[in-house]
């Protein structure tokens, strides 16, 4: 795994965030993807170097090129398709993308704000797969 893998940053304490990295993690069967919590040190690193919120999330973050890579990062639905597409899984996403992001960040926010009520907290522990857990960050 190298420091130029994509990341995702996601809510750790989400219930539906959980979901969606173990799908991603099922899906990206040739391990492109990295993940990290928004709790967690390296995401923290990275959101306090670009004064960005430290808590609070409603939003996941995808780094095309790693945390330490130049590519600009993407947020929301942006992040989620990207997330798909660099697995080599477009069509996850596409029905998403064929609505304009400012009509799919309304929809991202409004389930941002109802996923804990919905999907309930995160499940503690770490994935059992050990290919997962070392794709895993902090």
């Amino acid at each position: 795994m190298s420091v130029a893998d994509p990341v995702l940053f996601f809510d750790g304490e989400c219930g539906l965030c959980q979901r969606l990295v173990r799908r991603l993690l099922a899906l990206d069967r040739r391990g492109v993807l990295r993940f990290a919590p928004l709790q967690g040190q390296a995401a923290q690193v990275w959101l306090r170097a670009r004064r960005l919120p430290l808590k609070d999330f409603d939003s996941l973050v995808f780094l095309p090129d790693g945390p330490h890579g130049g590519g600009a990062p993407l947020f929301k639905t942006d992040g989620v398709i990207a997330a798909f597409d660099a697995i080599g899984r477009p069509g996850f996403a596409r029905g998403v993308a064929l609505f304009p992001q400012p009509l799919r960040d309304v929809g991202y926010r409004l389930l941002a704000r109802t996923r804990r009520f919905i999907f309930g907290p995160a499940k503690s522990g770490q994935p059992t797969n050990p290919a997962w857990r070392e794709r895993l960050m902090d």
